[in-house]
């Protein structure tokens, strides 16, 4: 199954892809978010180009697995997105996934100012293979 991972900012969407088959998540590109909601064309280019069947959106947690005001938000704007990419949306916990983003692109020797366009799309990605290992464990989000 092709699978889109989102990883949902106020001013930013992350965006990575995966193939259920493969097993690994590829980071693609950070789009702004008006963009997404708007339906643009380079988010309909993304969509067509990698023919997902399902959106899985990182959806935030308090430490104590708690869902605040943020996580109905983006909820509520996930599912907006996949209303109108006409693709069933899932969520996955994605607590630490732009701590670990951060502390990976740090180690490739990426300053902030180079972290910024990449971090968001590598926190898609982690959220996906969290996803991804999570449905080869045989657990369903």
């Amino acid at each position: 199954m092709r699978v889109i991972g989102l990883d949902i900012g106020e001013k930013r969407i992350g965006v990575a892809f995966c193939d259920t088959k493969s097993s690994v998540s590829v980071p693609l590109k950070v789009i702004p978010a008006h963009e997404v909601m708007e339906n643009s064309r380079a988010w309909r280019m993304l969509l067509e180009d990698n023919e997902p069947e399902l959106l899985v959106c990182g959806l935030p947690k308090s430490m104590s697995g708690a869902h605040g005001k943020q996580a109905a938000r983006i909820k509520n704007v996930a599912e907006r997105i996949a209303q109108t990419a006409q693709l069933p949306v899932e969520f996955f916990d994605e607590r630490l996934s732009s701590a670990e983003a951060k502390r990976y692109l740090r180690e490739q020797g990426l300053s902030e100012r180079e972290m910024r366009g990449k971090l968001d799309s590598v926190a898609a990605s982690l959220i996906l293979e969290s996803w991804l290992s999570r449905q080869n464990d045989g657990h369903h989000a």
